[in-house]
């Protein structure tokens, strides 16, 4: 049976990885300014793809924002033909992606994706390793919190 680590080397290796992970998600993001929209549209387009449909109110929840304020965010993706609102009922309307909408997501992960390749390339084959594995074992400690 493997040792428990305690509590204080656990909180210090969640701060380092806490930052790495924000470190990580400002280097990718100096890719979003090519998409022509914010890092808020961005992530709501996000959701939507990979969550499918979602109604206003969820979207709101999701992005920890007020439903007026998501309200704006989406006329705008909907000015620019990135996704489209319809009622599902008197109150509550639904929000999908566009087909150029997925694009321009896909598009700018793909720019994230390059740009991270190219970070990790000067990596040795078992740094990589580590980092797959730790990805793996991040995922799972964080999947039923999502």
């Amino acid at each position: 049976m493997a040792a428990k680590t305690p509590a204080k080397k656990t909180e210090q290796i969640a701060d380092a990885l806490h930052g790495a992970a924000i470190r990580l998600l400002r280097y990718v993001r100096k890719e979003d300014v090519a998409s022509g929209i914010t890092g808020a549209q961005l992530s709501v387009l996000s959701v939507l793809v990979f969550g499918g449909p979602q109604t206003l109110g969820s979207l709101a929840a999701a992005e920890q924002v007020r439903p007026p304020t998501m309200s704006q965010m989406i006329a705008a993706l909907e000015e620019r033909g990135l996704a489209i609102r319809r009622p599902l009922d008197r109150r509550s309307i639904e929000v999908s992606v566009t087909e150029k909408g997925r694009r321009l997501l896909e598009a700018g992960r793909r720019r994230r994706l390059a740009r991270l390749t190219t970070a990790l390339a000067s990596l040795k084959a078992e740094e990589l390793q580590c980092l797959a594995r730790a990805a793996q074992l991040i995922i799972g400690a964080t999947e039923s919190t999502i």
